[in-house]
């Protein structure tokens, strides 16, 4: 049974899952904004808006934590340096998800993960 279990598999082992979503928010701190499917934009929003507040704090063992999660120093950087300031008077509530219909090919629900401007 998966008592107090939080999240979802996505079909993926957790290895995979962890690899996954410490990526797509990556790409996320580097593009503004992602298109990807409603679930894993699910998954990804709270590792995000996590970072966000560890850009927020600002000291090195911040920086360590999310340099262990992400795995790439220029997305950390530029998390640090401009995204996290741009938030700095905001409580929470950094991501958004905007959905954009069934995708043509398996029809799976699309959507964008973008942070709020």
């Amino acid at each position: 049974m998966r008592h107090a279990r939080q999240g979802r598999k996505l079909n993926m082992d957790p290895a995979h899952r962890k690899a996954m979503l410490g990526n797509m928010v990556c790409s996320l701190i580097e593009h503004g904004r992602i298109k990807t499917t409603v679930s894993k934009a699910r998954e990804a929003r709270p590792l995000a808006e996590k970072m966000v507040t560890l850009g927020k704090r600002g000291d090195l063992s911040a920086r360590r934590q999310a340099l262990a999660r992400l795995r790439s120093k220029d997305a950390v950087h530029l998390l640090f340096t401009e995204i996290a300031p741009r938030f700095e008077d905001r409580q929470g509530g950094y991501t958004r998800i905007i959905k954009l219909g069934p995708r043509s090919g398996d029809a799976a629900e699309m959507a964008y993960l973008e942070f709020v401007e």
